[in-house]
């Protein structure tokens, strides 16, 4: 993308209404633009990382053997009536009448709509384990919203619902998710904790918040800091191994690490004094088992193996698409701007004409912007008649994990400059060679399968 052409509205100054990084550098960046209270839209650089997170988590949810379908985001009130949740949901539900006069919702969350779609088309044992899930604007209506798309109103969220015979098979599904989310997390260059969590309005026994630590944190955490140390990478698991996923749960959940509101002094205090943290954390993900509470409710039934019927064991599993993107920024970033990772960055590489009108720049940054797009990525090409200084403030804001700069005293060299945004490092290359270097750079973080 040259960027003369692309749609970019960055601004120089701090917005007021800006409280936190994330917030001040998605305005800043030309990322969202707020319509209303909580509401934002999402401008182009801002809809590519969104729907670089997407394609992430479908990537790792079909991996896991999960099917993606998509749900309405107006629901009917009757089937919440049905589980007895209409009314215990509170006022961040946001309820409206249609023409007719019938109770419609805006759809917080999900657990009474999949379970009709399973009631309405499973009958037998031999239909399970299934896992559906999808990726879909949501609303909750926060008494006060802010923070961006940290706290707001409307967003993005990938939902999944597992049905399984037994509670031991749904708790396969359960650490079948916390799997698949480590993965998740950790190819868009972060570290989400799984920490023991309250089950809330969606109730269950067994659940998890994913959170990432950062200083604008909502919740406030206490771990065990060798937690921290743990990484998935890129080992290789098997989804129908009860052995393999059991193994991965009890690694990242064994040590200490609780939110505020299941956090136990007395166990705390058995860590090793030198290891206990408190910090904030921000909640990017959470795992549920609640049994039977809604197919008893909504009349979920199976014919076992025995030929008699009993209600299925249920799950949901939850990820803020689009708060990811805020802590993402919370966790990556430095006084000038956005850091991307790699994985979820809008634009893989920038390129910097520091003489734009002449002839040898103009032609090196034409065929450096070929090269790359030619070898898949996409490049984002500063074209503009602007001054020097002006470019980089805008590459660095913007994050961008690699930058090639060209000028006309570099090229009577033979040379171009390649800086990593991350470390500020830079080194000079031929232009063949900084392609090379980005090309492979890259081909290190295409894991996963296609959607």
């Amino acid at each position: 993308m040259r960027l003369s052409r692309y749609f970019l509205p960055v601004l120089k100054e701090n917005p007021s209404e800006a409280q936190i990084v994330s917030h001040r550098y998605m305005l800043r960046a030309g990322m969202i633009k707020q319509s209303a209270a909580g509401i934002y839209s999402w401008l182009p650089l801002g809809f590519k990382v969104l729907k670089k997170i997407e394609t992430i988590v479908h990537e790792e949810q079909m991996r896991a053997g999960h099917i993606p379908m998509l749900m309405p985001t107006l629901q009917s009130a009757d089937l919440w009536k049905e589980s007895g949740r209409y009314d215990d949901y509170g006022q961040e539900m946001l309820r409206i009448s249609d023409r007719h006069g019938r109770d419609m919702l805006y759809g917080p969350t999900n657990e009474e709509l999949i379970t009709d779609i399973f009631r309405s088309h499973v009958g037998s044992y031999k239909d399970l384990p299934l896992t559906l899930y999808h990726i879909q604007w949501k609303f909750r209506d926060e008494i006060r919203p802010r923070f961006g798309v940290m706290r707001g109103r409307e967003f993005y969220m990938k939902d999944g619902y597992n049905f399984d015979l037994t509670k031991e098979d749904a708790l396969h599904a359960y650490n079948r998710h916390l799997v698949s989310y480590l993965r998740s997390y950790e190819r868009m260059g972060l570290q989400a904790i799984p920490m023991r969590a309250d089950g809330g309005p969606i109730g269950g026994d067994y659940t998890h918040e994913f959170l990432v630590l950062a200083e604008t944190g909502e919740s406030e955490v206490f771990y065990d800091s060798a937690v921290t140390d743990l990484t998935f990478g890129d080992r290789a698991i098997d989804y129908d191994s009860v052995e393999q996923c059991q193994g991965v749960l009890e690694e990242f959940t064994s040590k200490y690490a609780r939110t505020d509101e299941t956090h136990d002094e007395a166990l705390f205090n058995e860590v090793p004094e030198e290891r206990r943290r408190v910090a904030r954390g921000i909640e990017v993900g959470q795992i549920f088992y609640f049994g039977t509470k809604y197919s008893e409710a909504l009349g979920a039934n199976v014919q076992g193996p025995d030929g008699k019927q009993s209600p299925v064991h249920m799950g949901s599993h939850g990820i803020g698409v689009s708060r990811l993107l805020g802590a993402i920024i919370e966790a990556s970033h430095d006084d000038k701007g956005i850091i991307w990772p790699e994985g979820v960055t809008p634009f893989h590489c920038g390129i910097v004409n520091l003489k734009q009108g002449d002839a040898e720049a103009d032609a090196a940054c034409e065929s450096l912007y070929e090269a790359l797009t030619a070898a898949g990525l996409e490049p984002l090409y500063d074209d503009r008649k602007e001054r020097a200084g002006g470019k980089f403030a805008t590459m660095d804001l913007i994050g961008l994990p690699w930058r090639i700069t060209v000028g006309p005293r570099g090229l009577k060299n033979g040379v171009v400059e390649l800086t990593s945004r991350r470390s500020g490092e830079s080194e000079e290359l031929s232009p063949e060679a900084a392609v090379q270097k980005i090309v492979e750079i890259y081909a290190n973080h295409q894991t996963g399968r296609g959607f």
